[in-house]
């Protein structure tokens, strides 16, 4: 069984919130300093907050039964209430204690994909407080295979409620840097465990229904849970910029990972895309408006704009995955106003990176016939 936290009222949190000093620490995954883990553990254990690497982004962590650590998170962040957290584990031991029940096809994900960049929903214990959940009575968990957030989660209590470690609506941190130019003075502690090494966010599955359903697409695609548990359907709301839906996962229903400049995704045939490009790039360069081009290596020399990132080969989705949110956060610093990407496919990897372009971009895509 584990023991729910009352918690205190949001003028009470956001009273006390600001006047943090951040510290930050270093943490090797080969080389633990578990001093420096106690540490933190210890201050989640008491209603604090910290940021922690794991292997998909940095995550901003807080005490999952404690309902007031919940609500820090919420403000540290500026993230709608009713945008769901994820509760991190370290083993499979601690799930029982915060679901009602754990359905043959989640032990045959976990089996597979956990310790990973897999999160699972269930029916909640009661436990668990609705302000982690959003509201929900489901609760989304994931067992991450970092080392460093595993021993912290450990160290914390077992269960520790972690969004991506950045201000709501802006690109997730890949680097403990770009987690402090976002939450420097919000939050206890940042524990820095160099890049991550996927770059994006987890596959969210709802195992509460009797299909599963992905809720939002990352590293683990349909077809590897397909292999594993039979039929799974994909929602369709999250390619959908209009849903009025309660979201029931993280990123479903908001703006999520933008650039402050405008982003506007194309898609069409290559010759298409670069044309129709650099014939905007040359509008606003009249206009005397700062552009970036989001282009790959086998475009990234025919482009005009004044900042070209590019974010590898075309077919290897995993480098794009791991420079995306990092090249979103480069072109704020490099001030720039109208941004333009390419599109790519909408296959394995690739819907998850679409999904994060759109979700960057507003849902404002431009089909080119």
């Amino acid at each position: 069984m584990c023991e729910k936290t009352e918690g205190l009222s949001a003028e009470s949190i956001l009273r006390g919130l600001y006047k943090v000093k951040t510290k930050v620490i270093k943490i090797k995954e080969d080389n633990i300093n578990w001093q420096y883990i106690e540490e933190a553990g210890a201050i989640i254990r008491s209603g604090g907050l910290v940021a922690f690497p794991t292997e998909t982004v940095y995550g901003l962590g807080g005490d999952a039964l404690n309902a007031a650590s919940s609500g820090k998170i919420y403000a540290a962040k500026g993230r709608p209430s009713d945008n769901p957290l994820i509760v991190h584990i370290a083993s499979m031991d601690k799930l029982s204690a915060i679901v009602r029940e754990v359905p043959e096809a989640a032990y045959r994900l976990a089996e597979r994909y956990w310790p990973g960049p897999l999160t699972m929903i269930f029916h909640k214990a009661a436990c668990v407080p609705v302000q982690t959940t959003g509201g929900l009575e489901t609760v989304a968990v994931r067992m991450p295979s970092h080392k460093v957030a595993q021993a912290l989660i450990e160290a914390a209590g077992g269960y520790v409620a972690a969004p991506s470690a950045n201000l709501s609506g802006r690109p997730s941190p890949t680097a403990a840097k770009f987690v402090m130019e976002d939450l420097d003075g919000r939050v206890d502690m940042i524990i820095d465990g160099g890049e991550a090494d996927i770059g994006l966010e987890s596959t969210i599955l709802d195992l509460t229904g009797e299909v599963p359903v992905i809720l939002r697409p990352g590293y683990i695609t349909e077809e590897m849970l397909e292999e594993t548990i039979g039929r799974v359907d994909t929602d369709r709301t999250i390619l959908d910029g209009n849903s009025s839906q309660a979201p029931k996962a993280p990123g479903m229903k908001y703006r999520h990972y933008a650039p402050k400049g405008s982003l506007v995704l194309i898609e069409g045939t290559q010759v298409q895309v670069v044309s129709y490009i650099n014939e905007q790039l040359q509008r606003y360069r009249l206009e005397g408006i700062k552009t970036g081009v989001i282009a790959t290596d086998e475009t990234k020399d025919r482009y005009l704009a004044d900042s070209i990132k590019s974010v590898g080969k075309r077919e290897d989705e995993e480098q794009i995955a791991r420079q995306l949110f990092k090249i979103l956060r480069e072109f704020d610093d490099d001030k720039v106003q109208m941004i333009y990407a390419e599109s790519f496919e909408s296959r394995g990897v690739g819907v998850a990176i679409m999904n994060r372009l759109l979700k960057a971009a507003g849902h404002q895509v431009i089909y080119l016939q």
